[in-house]
């Protein structure tokens, strides 16, 4: 269901840390984005999650963690390349917000030079942290223009990053109340058979269309812009599907909930799992109320 009240409680103050998070991240993105032409090979390292590093995807780690040691009441970094939570404090207590970062989503996308992303959770909580512990979540997109969404209050919005400084261009965004695109990650013949059992629903409407680029910030915006569903669904050789609670599931479903729209992990709220370990998977479903409504029915 939409999300209203913003996650955790906001007044606490934590509003100007969230908003000095959020420009660390759009004033080093220029930079991320101008690193990436010379970093397209994978090295001999693989994060924690088994999958070979880029040249580019620690590039961009370090260069985010350096933002966020600059960032007056961030206490930890985590991010999916590093397999610890780094005290960024600078008095050493790891006082303040957890941040917790995915530097380059999508980052296969840079061999056929298509979309990339970098996304950022903002939790009051210790990490591993529950989607209910957010006070913010944002993601830059690495398209034919450098955007970026931000998701705070209840409310989401998107703006143009030029020279390392936001430009605001669209307020209080909302998914569109006539859905059309869909995207779905994993290989068919992996799917279980009630989700395919869901595309089958979801393609039999002919105003859907098949949006899927293999990042997930890229397929996520397009859902923003156009109303849809996006999933990266529960597989049959991998139950709890690809992507991570921490960096992915639970800022993303918190973005599209501010946005009027749902996120599931098949049964409940990705923001309602409960968090165990910093790089653990979850399936993420998210997009327009009823096309997630559908997507419950049928896994039940």
């Amino acid at each position: 269901m939409a999300r209203t009240d913003g996650g955790a409680d906001d007044s606490e103050g934590h509003d100007d840390a969230v908003e000095a998070a959020f420009a660390a991240v759009a004033s080093v993105a220029p930079e991320i984005r101008a690193g990436l032409p010379g970093r397209r090979t994978k090295g001999d390292e693989t994060n924690p999650s088994g999958e070979h590093q880029l040249a580019a995807d620690t590039y961009a780690d370090d260069l985010l963690l350096e933002a966020m040691e600059g960032v007056d009441g961030v206490g930890t970094y985590a991010s999916e390349e590093r397999t610890k939570v780094i005290d960024v404090d600078e008095d050493g207590f790891g006082d303040g917000l957890s941040a917790a970062i995915d530097p380059l989503d999508g980052s296969s996308n840079l061999k056929p030079n298509n979309t990339m992303g970098t996304i950022l959770a903002l939790y009051d909580a210790p990490l591993p942290a529950q989607g209910a512990d957010l006070v913010g979540a944002a993601y830059v997109l690495y398209g034919p223009i450098t955007t970026m969404i931000t998701a705070r209050d209840g409310r989401v919005t998107e703006c143009v990053v030029e020279d390392g400084s936001r430009r605001e261009i669209r307020e209080d965004v909302t998914l569109p109340d006539d859905p059309s695109v869909y995207g779905f990650g994993g290989r068919v013949p992996d799917w279980t058979r009630d989700f395919a059992a869901y595309v089958e629903q979801v393609e039999a409407d002919p105003s859907m269309k098949l949006r899927y680029g293999g990042a997930m910030i890229g397929d996520i915006n397009q859902v923003l812009t156009y109303g849809g569903v996006f999933a990266y669904p529960a597989l049959q050789s991998a139950e709890r599907g690809k992507l991570r609670l921490q960096f992915e599931g639970n800022p993303i479903g918190y973005i599209v909930e501010c946005a009027g729209g749902s996120s599931s992990d098949g049964e409940r709220s990705l923001l309602d799992v409960e968090a165990t370990d910093l790089h653990q998977r979850v399936p993420v479903y998210v997009g327009n109320d009823d096309l997630i409504d559908l997507l419950e029915e049928t896994l039940d």
